[in-house]
């Protein structure tokens, strides 16, 4: 497990751009809303403690993982520095699953590459409910802690290229 000794939530504060003067766009999953929640939270707390003021992070919720993809799309349009995609897909009895993480993968890899402004993958997929919990917010930390670093560096980088 790709987690297991890692703590999603630590960061070296010293390594991350000042991040006061950028605006993100944070678009959340409803489905699995008490994991969803959990990132939201971690991402909005990290952006917050890297000098982000609140009113320069925009959330949009959609209903689902899939729709991700369009709400990242419509929110790149809102003049945000970065995007940052919350979602959470846990694996059932049927293929679905593997649909919908295949399509989330790759809609939101091709707002990256056809767009200008940074969509940060922040889709948990995980095999149970216990997997989403620990990261998000459990023992493992909260990836959407990391998502928000993630955004901070890419809108840096998207400055200064």
């Amino acid at each position: 497990m790709a987690t297991a000794n890692k703590n999603l939530s630590d960061y070296d504060k010293t390594t991350i751009p000042n991040a006061n003067k950028f605006r993100f766009g944070i678009v959340v999953s409803e489905w699995n809303d008490t994991i969803t929640e959990g990132l939201y939270q971690g991402a909005y707390n990290a952006l917050i403690d890297n000098g982000v003021l609140p009113s320069n992070i925009v959330r949009w919720d959609v209903p689902g993982s899939f729709e991700l993809i369009y709400g990242s799309k419509k929110m790149q349009e809102q003049m945000v520095n970065a995007v940052i995609a919350i979602g959470s897909v846990i694996q059932g009895e049927t293929k679905h699953f593997d649909f919908v993480c295949e399509a989330v993968s790759q809609g939101i890899k091709d707002l990256n590459v056809i767009r200008e402004t940074p969509v940060i993958f922040c889709v948990l997929t995980d095999n149970n409910l216990q997997q989403a919990q620990e990261r998000s917010g459990g023992k493992h930390g909260n990836k959407g802690t990391e998502a928000a670093i993630a955004a901070i560096k890419m809108a840096e980088l998207r400055k200064n290229s």
